[in-house]
């Protein structure tokens, strides 16, 4: 990877573009800095580590490179973006006239889709940024709780998630790489450093062991070692093509493959299952905590490093997988494919035969990767309970977003640098 930045920096083209992201880059860091007024930001940093760590909203602060607990323009950070595109796939295989509009709208039914979820962004920007707002106000944490104020702080947050939304857009137009995944991947380094302060506090301190932080670091790094293996792991189905004659010429007979990689469905489904997951504990945030009795095992039990949670977690993560997947890969179109351009699986009739053997082979490598998911996901909060180092509890996502962005960097790199060596061969 290293030696690709390398031989990509040589290149003037490709140099600029490196440059120009991160130039974007730090211009999201920097309005990180930059606080909504209005609010009380160091009771909201306390309150936020006592109250809402172990939530949903724990989730949204990792994902904005601790902007969430600070609430800087940038609070919502690229979560009304994603979700308006999650929103908006979801609405295409259920809405048939936006599924035409995406399979045969062409360029034009590219950029109404793109407008569509732009608008969708900015309704989802002023919702999460009324309800943050909301949040706010109920935990007195604002300087003034009236209405021009309140209209201030909700603008804000819109214009922030607005705003990195068409920073994300110039990266993914001028720059390297997919923008919303370098501005998430940007998020989620910048918290590396506080990470590390902390756990050497923990270990000057005496509450983390030794032996505790080198199984951490080993751990991490056999976790990264496993993303990296998966992350290309596919299964290969072969096909064949039937020899057919058109004219004079005689095409087809050639052999390929039909790829089905094991991590097809990405991250979304520990995203969503976490988010479902910590609904109960977000919930149990906005009501005073019971010191005793049977509410207090309740909440015990939901907190995101308890056994139940852990269990829950587990399976959501394995029933979003297959959903997604299911959205994504449909076995009768392949099939239905293959069998107008004259292909075919060795083994099996065109039609319904071959679609059938798609899906068995789809569940058992879907199994194997819902499995993955789960386990990434889940091994941070077991080292959590064992280890006892706070922050953990999201690590499993994080390093799965960061190892797969830089893999598709690296990636992006290599093939502008392909076509440019092909260009120069063919002047």
């Amino acid at each position: 990877m290293i030696q690709t930045i390398r031989n990509a920096w040589k290149i003037p083209e490709l140099r600029k573009k490196i440059l120009f992201t991160l130039l974007i880059l730090l211009i999201y860091r920097a309005g990180n800095c930059v606080p909504v007024p209005f609010v009380n930001v160091a009771a909201l940093s306390e309150y936020f580590t006592y109250s809402l760590e172990n939530t949903v909203l724990g989730l949204y602060n990792a994902m904005s490179g601790n902007a969430f607990a600070s609430a800087t323009i940038f609070a919502l950070s690229i979560q009304p973006y994603i979700n308006a595109s999650i929103i908006l796939q979801l609405l295409c295989v259920a809405i048939p006239a936006l599924e035409r509009l995406s399979k045969e709208g062409g360029e034009e039914g590219k950029k109404k889709i793109a407008a569509i979820t732009r608008y969708s962004t900015v309704g989802l920007g002023l919702f999460m940024g009324f309800a943050y707002w909301l949040l706010l106000k109920n935990a007195d944490l604002l300087t003034d709780p009236g209405v021009l104020p309140a209209i201030v702080v909700i603008v804000s947050f819109t214009a922030g998630a607005s705003l990195l939304m068409w920073l994300g857009e110039q990266i993914t137009e001028f720059g390297i790489g997919n923008g919303i995944s370098m501005i998430l991947f940007a998020s989620i380094i910048s918290r590396i450093p506080s990470m590390v302060s902390t756990a050497v506090s923990n270990l000057m301190a005496g509450s983390l062991k030794w032996y505790g932080a080198l199984l951490m670091v080993v751990g991490i790094a056999a976790l990264i070692m496993f993303i990296v293996f998966i992350n290309d792991a596919e299964r290969r189905i072969p096909v064949q093509y039937a020899k057919r004659v058109v004219g004079r010429k005689m095409y087809g007979g050639q052999s390929t493959h039909l790829p089905i990689k094991v991590s097809m469905a990405g991250v979304l489904p520990v995203i969503f299952a976490q988010s479902i997951a910590s609904l109960p504990a977000t919930i149990a945030a906005f009501f005073p905590a019971p010191e005793s009795g049977f509410w207090k095992g309740v909440l015990n039990a939901i907190q995101n490093t308890s056994i139940p949670y852990i269990i829950v977690y587990f399976f959501l993560i394995i029933g979003f997988a297959y959903f997604y997947t299911a959205i994504q890969f449909n076995p009768v179109e392949i099939a239905n494919n293959l069998k107008k351009n004259g292909g075919f699986i060795p083994g099996f009739r065109p039609g319904r035969p071959t679609s059938e053997f798609i899906n068995r082979v789809l569940n058992k490598v879907t199994l194997f990767g819902a499995l993955y998911l789960a386990v990434v996901a889940i091994l941070p909060i077991i080292a959590q309970k064992v280890i006892g180092v706070p922050g953990l509890s999201i690590g499993g996502t994080s390093v799965i977003i960061v190892v797969g962005v830089a893999l598709e960097t690296v990636k992006t790199l290599e093939a502008q640098m392909l076509m440019r060596n092909y260009k120069g061969f063919l002047e």
